[in-house]
């Protein structure tokens, strides 16, 4: 298996629907006024070029914005596949190289970018957390930290600890997370008795969780379907960033228009665990 997408594409367009479905509104199709996506995020999510587009140079954008009456928008999209699974004594690698948005300080309360996947049954039957969520990346209020998270098994509570999840984290080196393009990876590694899930910040593992850490169930629960599917987003507000914070966010002062930025994503899969690189999906962009 091996997908890819480098966002070449004319300057002010969607990213290929063949690829990617496009997120709209405050929450999945059938859930409730105020869902909220189920995080307490503010924004509308929007298909509006000013909120999703590509840049012409191959690139992907995804801009926060506020009007006039202040209220937010931004973009979310997943990938229209959702098999994303690693093979039986094989290995899965989803790897994505990005740039989180140039804000810091107040102005950057309430932001919140990410790069995550969901089981595949997530689409219809919304069975969070029993079908696995993997945050590959996340970042919030424009600090120099990103985390990567496993949730699983039942809420609240459980295995997984929900709602937090099982975390690790670390900071983005020698140039910060908002300064630079920094490559997020992360591995699902069955080649291995137990498996291993493993969280990767420009190729230096900072987090990982072995299958002998969770009850079978709540692990037959995430790996036993189908596969994930991947999203990238950029919300505003929300739990998460909030408690962070230690205030309510968005805040009066944070500020529009910064952009998460993304070159690519891709991702691989082979057959056996050998300890070698994968392929790159082509030559980086210039910066």
């Amino acid at each position: 298996m091996r997908f890819g997408d480098d966002f070449n594409g004319t300057a002010g367009t969607s990213p290929s629907p063949v690829d990617w479905r496009v997120d709209l509104g405050h929450g999945e199709p059938g859930m409730p006024s105020g869902w909220n996506w189920g995080t307490g995020e503010v924004e509308a999510y929007t298909a509006n070029p000013s909120n999703l587009s590509v840049d012409g140079k191959g690139y992907l954008r995804i801009t926060p914005r506020r009007d006039a009456a202040g209220e937010w928008t931004s973009a979310r999209i997943s990938t229209a596949r959702d098999d994303f699974v690693a093979p039986a004594s094989g290995m899965l690698r989803i790897e994505a190289r990005i740039r989180l948005p140039d804000v810091f300080d107040a102005a950057a309360k309430g932001y919140w970018p990410a790069f995550w996947a969901l089981g595949s049954p997530f689409r219809t039957v919304r069975n969070w957390p029993q079908a696995g969520e993997i945050d590959i990346l996340e970042n919030i209020n424009g600090t120099n930290t990103v985390w990567g998270t496993l949730h699983c098994g039942v809420h609240p509570n459980g295995p997984c600890n929900e709602p937090s999840g099982i975390s690790g984290r670390t900071d983005c080196a020698p140039r910060e997370c908002r300064a630079a393009f920094h490559t997020y990876g992360f591995e699902w590694d069955r080649s291995k008795r137990p498996e291993q899930l493993r969280w990767y910040l420009d190729g230096r593992e900072f987090h990982s969780i072995s299958q002998s850490r969770l009850p079978a169930a709540a692990w037959d629960g995430m790996t036993s379907h189908s596969g994930f599917f991947l999203l990238l987003n950029v919300a505003i507000g929300g739990y998460f960033v909030s408690n962070e914070a230690g205030v309510h966010t968005p805040t009066p002062v944070t500020e529009p228009g910064h952009a998460m930025v993304v070159d690519y994503v891709a991702v691989w899969t082979r057959r056996d665990g050998a300890k070698k690189p994968f392929p790159l999906l082509r030559p980086v962009a210039s910066e």
